[in-house]
């Protein structure tokens, strides 16, 4: 299986939509992705993971230098990763929070909920 990236743009965010499995093969790829967004003045990112199949520790690895780069910028990241998605369920949330690094992110279940600008619209608990 491959690696699939779409591009949106949602108001203030940018949007990348994966689909497949990001592993040491793959990942390198949504990680210049989300390099190209920084470099075109984007500062608020939504990566939707919900049909992320495969995470490995390469695409935990480039989710937490995506974070790392969002901060320095002072931009925002947040994560899509619904209970259902990708089959049975994310993949990408059991993996983060197994490692336990997903509180580090904010996570939410769908891109309506990630790009609302209302305050009841905060992310999910870890």
């Amino acid at each position: 299986m491959s690696l699939k990236v779409w591009e949106e743009e949602r108001g203030e965010w940018a949007v990348l939509r994966v689909s497949g499995e990001m592993d040491l093969v793959t990942s390198p790829a949504v990680r210049q992705h989300v390099h190209d967004a920084v470099a075109e003045g984007r500062r608020s990112l939504v990566l939707d993971l919900s049909e992320v199949l495969f995470c490995d520790s390469s695409g935990v690895g480039v989710l937490i230098a995506s974070r790392r780069l969002m901060r320095s910028c002072a931009g925002q990241l947040r994560l899509i990763l619904p209970a259902q998605g990708a089959v049975d369920g994310s993949h990408v949330n059991r993996v983060l929070a197994a490692l336990g690094v997903r509180r580090l992110f904010d996570c939410y279940p769908d891109l309506e909920s990630a790009t609302d600008r209302s305050p009841a619209a905060g992310p999910l608990s870890a």
